[in-house]
């Protein structure tokens, strides 16, 4: 796993030093078997999360991240390893001694019961006073806009506002941990989005910990403070939105989150701290490289954004990183312009460029063009 260090308290980003981590994995493994043969859904997973941190956990259907989270909310026993809460070891403790809640995809609402009763279930479970169940509820129905909705049936309110409940019923209980699998699944797309901003908004006035999992990148983008993203059990890459986006650990990372143009070659010649790759005739490729992570004649992969590439049919000036191909298709999008290139390499490359202007495509299917941009925008896969 790769995770980004903090430069400043020498520890991992989100949790401080001298500070209890909310949530703690260490070698936290899940196996089971399946056809006769043993699969291992999690394997050697560490991971601290902040306290009031909005951490998510990315990655594909099967990657092992729900099966991670099952476990921090002690629905599932780990094969090995351990699951911390606030420092304590809660490894074998059952779910309602935990001091989390968990919503699921499926809000599992209760019918007959009003919205607020909805809510109040489990105070009033735990024997709470009347009144004390009142102002709680009430509160809560208000950071999570369902003020003056107290007395509907959940048959009455809209996906989004199913989902409030859902979340003001975990919340009312005061948890230390919040845990949400996947829970914006359900809702139509403008809906998820706009549900996005707002659990963002309740996770900061609420100030709880939460833990989020989600195969959508668009999700753990908009709202994580760190993201954990996951593959076949692993965790590739550990770090905040913006290092994930610009600098992926490895080539799965790379791949999913947003688009990414993938390039490799043979490394020419390294000089001050810059690779240096020639793909063909006034073709290179400038990749910042440190600590020894390229030496000419061995063979370097990277990546490129699209929106860091720029298209022509002019060749670009000298110091910049230049790929000579050909557009096989462009799309337009109101808001841009998407190129898809075939380099002279053989590699399929998609170029964004924002509609800034009215003038005419810059380029048209067909059309031999150069692609560039500047060589700080390489970034050297697992170099």
């Amino acid at each position: 796993m790769t995770e980004t260090q903090d430069p400043v308290a020498g520890v991992h980003a989100g949790v401080r030093t001298g500070v209890l981590p909310a949530i703690e994995l260490v070698g936290l493994t899940k196996s089971f078997t399946a056809h006769g043969e043993i699969v291992q859904a999690v394997k050697q997973v560490d991971m601290r999360i902040g306290e009031g941190e909005f951490f998510s956990m990315l990655g594909p259907s099967g990657c092992g991240k729900t099966t991670t989270m099952r476990m921090i909310a002690g629905f599932d026993e780990p094969t090995e390893g351990s699951v911390y809460l606030h420092g304590n070891d809660v490894t074998g403790v059952p779910p309602n001694k935990r001091d989390v809640n968990m919503v699921f995809q499926t809000y599992a609402l209760f019918p007959h019961m009003s919205v607020a009763d909805n809510v109040a279930f489990g105070l009033k479970r735990k024997g709470v006073a009347k009144d004390e169940v009142a102002r709680r509820v009430g509160e809560m129905l208000e950071i999570v806009d369902l003020g003056g909705r107290e007395k509907r049936r959940p048959k009455e309110l809209s996906g989004g506002q199913q989902q409030r409940v859902a979340l003001a019923r975990a919340l009312v209980n005061k948890p230390r941990a919040l845990l949400l699998d996947e829970p914006l699944a359900a809702l139509d797309l403008k809906l998820r989005q706009a549900m996005q901003v707002e659990l963002k908004r309740i996770q900061r006035e609420v100030g709880i910990t939460f833990v989020f999992v989600t195969h959508d990148q668009g999700e753990a983008l908009t709202m994580s403070d760190r993201i954990a993203v996951m593959s076949n059990g692993v965790v590739e890459q550990l770090g905040t939105a913006r290092e994930i986006y610009e600098h992926p650990a490895t080539k799965f990372v790379a791949g999913f989150i947003g688009t990414s143009n993938l390039f490799s070659g043979t490394v020419h010649e390294v000089s001050g701290g810059t690779a240096v790759i020639v793909t063909g005739p006034d073709e290179r490729i400038l990749v910042p490289v440190s600590g020894g992570g390229a030496t000419p004649g061995g063979e370097l992969e990277l990546t490129v954004r699209p929106e860091k590439m720029s298209i022509s049919t002019q060749p670009p000036g000298g110091s910049e990183c230049a790929v000579r191909g050909v557009v096989t298709e462009v799309v337009y999008l109101g808001t841009s312009t998407n190129y898809n290139v075939r380099t002279s390499t053989g590699s399929d490359v998609t170029v964004f460029t924002q509609n800034a202007t009215s003038a005419d495509d810059l380029a048209v299917r067909g059309d031999s063009v150069w692609l560039s941009w500047e060589p700080r925008h390489s970034y050297a896969i697992g170099a």
